[in-house]
């Protein structure tokens, strides 16, 4: 069956479909949390207009008190599932596009979650919905769950222990070909009382952000530290500024917002901040601060494992919380295989111990990393399909740095939907997860229908 044709077909429904799902803030806002919105409004919404979406189609829905969605196919014992999520990271500044609305520019579609993981999401509701149009059988139920992933995945959690668990599946909230391993998740939180001349430096939302932008108070500046924040901002080609507010002289800068699996990929003002500062101001603890949190791949900690199967560790600074009495600073880790938290903390345990500052070093929460054989039939049936619709016989089965879904069921892999080597056929700006102007090639979503479609055919036909 040409899965790919009929995609097309129902480009206009899918895309009519999906801003209804873009329009929705589904940030968390805990301020709003009640009975049925663990939360807030905004997640609430989105799952609401996804199962309501389910539901005008003729599909079996069940509502997990707010904290996921079930859409299911069939009545059969044996399952196979599909898991995304409906929420989104903050909005961010610097759009050029409108982020609550889908916008079709140049063969692209823009708008927060269109990419992660809206679009992709109902990428994959809509291969079950053609699956459904056209009666082809299957041997197994399908179960999509949505859920509220991009702040820790509680959502699942709650799940894990009160829903269905599918016997095996796939994760559209990634990359193609199969991803088969994901690295390990650990927050290490880095605390100090020792005294600074930083009056406030409240940056960063997210842990999993590299932090893009961020504002530094400090009681007073000379002229010569004025020319010396003058001179770091030309040299590291970062822009910034300095005014007076009511709080004090605010120093500025602009880095660049990234995904923290990817840290290399941005620029964190944060810890530019804490450079400037500790050098211009002799501050001790913004110095030491800086040098144990310099380095993406954790040098400074001697934790720089590159390893076997998942390649570097990763570790990005996502929120800082400094006041004259108070340091808290959370950084995400993502580690191979070849590590586990223990060792982490150690490395952070002797790097502390080795500055001047008094910091010491806690760990958060830890996930495990994922592994699934990649000679599977799980994952060479996905590889199969990925190669018929893309003639891609070079990219391989990876791992990756990021953390979907798939690490809280056995036997799941993330599958797209973003192509390797993709060929950006735009001037403009296209951003990635988490970026502004997220966006995604049009294209690219009407072929993951079709590859989705096969891939649960494959999987449960």
């Amino acid at each position: 069956m040409d899965f790919l044709k009929y995609a097309k077909e129902n480009e206009k429904n899918y895309f009519d479909d999906l801003n209804t799902l873009v329009r929705v803030q589904s940030t968390r806002d805990l301020s709003t949390k009640k009975e049925n919105a663990p939360f807030g409004d905004g997640p609430r919404e989105a799952l609401d207009a996804f199962l309501n979406i389910a539901k005008r189609d003729g599909f079996a829905t069940k509502d997990i008190d707010g904290y996921a969605g079930v859409i299911s196919y069939g009545d059969q014992e044996e399952t196979l599932g599909i898991l995304g999520h409906l929420d989104i990271v903050p909005i961010g500044e610097d759009w050029t596009k409108e982020p609550l609305k889908v916008t079709i520019d140049d063969g692209y579609a823009f708008g927060r979650g269109v990419l992660d993981d809206k679009g992709p999401t109902l990428a994959a509701y809509y291969a079950l919905k053609l699956i459904k149009e056209h009666g082809i059988p299957l041997k197994k139920r399908v179960m999509l769950i949505a859920g509220d992933e991009e702040s820790g995945m509680d959502c699942m959690k709650y799940y894990k222990a009160h829903g269905e668990i599918p016997q095996s599946g796939f994760v559209p909230d990634a990359d193609f070909p199969v991803i088969y391993g994901e690295k390990g998740g650990a927050h290490v939180s880095l605390h100090s009382h020792d005294k600074t001349v930083i009056q406030k430096l409240n940056a960063g939302e997210r842990p999993n952000i590299v932090i893009g932008k961020a504002d530094c108070f400090v009681k007073e500046i000379s002229d010569r530290q004025k020319e010396q924040f003058a001179f770091y901002l030309k040299t590291n080609d970062l822009k910034g500024s300095i005014d007076q507010t009511d709080e004090g002289i605010r120093l500025h800068v602009d880095g660049v917002f990234a995904h923290a699996a990817m840290p290399y990929n941005g620029v964190n003002a944060a810890l530019h901040l804490l450079n400037f500062v500790g050098c211009a101001y002799d501050d001790q603890l913004a110095k030491d601060l800086y040098s144990l949190l310099k380095d993406w791949q954790g040098k400074p900690e001697h934790i720089n494992k590159d390893g076997a199967y998942m390649g570097f560790l990763t570790m990005s600074t996502g929120i800082v919380r400094m006041d004259p009495e108070r340091t808290d600073i959370l950084v995400d880790i993502r580690y191979p295989n070849d590590l586990d938290a223990k060792a982490i903390m150690a490395g952070f345990d002797e790097a502390c111990a080795a500055v001047k500052s008094n910091i010491t070093a806690t760990l958060d929460s830890d996930s495990a990393p994922l592994f699934v054989d990649p000679n599977s039939e799980l994952v060479t049936k996905l590889m199969n399909i990925y190669r018929q619709y893309t003639n891609d016989t070079f990219s391989c089965a990876k791992t990756i740095g990021g953390g979907t879904y798939a690490r809280m069921f056995d036997n799941f892999v993330s599958f797209g939907p973003e192509l390797p080597n993709e060929v950006k056929t735009t001037d403009q700006f296209v951003g990635g997860p988490h970026q502004r102007d997220e966006g995604v090639k049009v294209s690219e979503l009407m072929q993951a229908i079709a590859i989705y479609a096969d891939a649960i055919v494959a999987l449960a036909g």
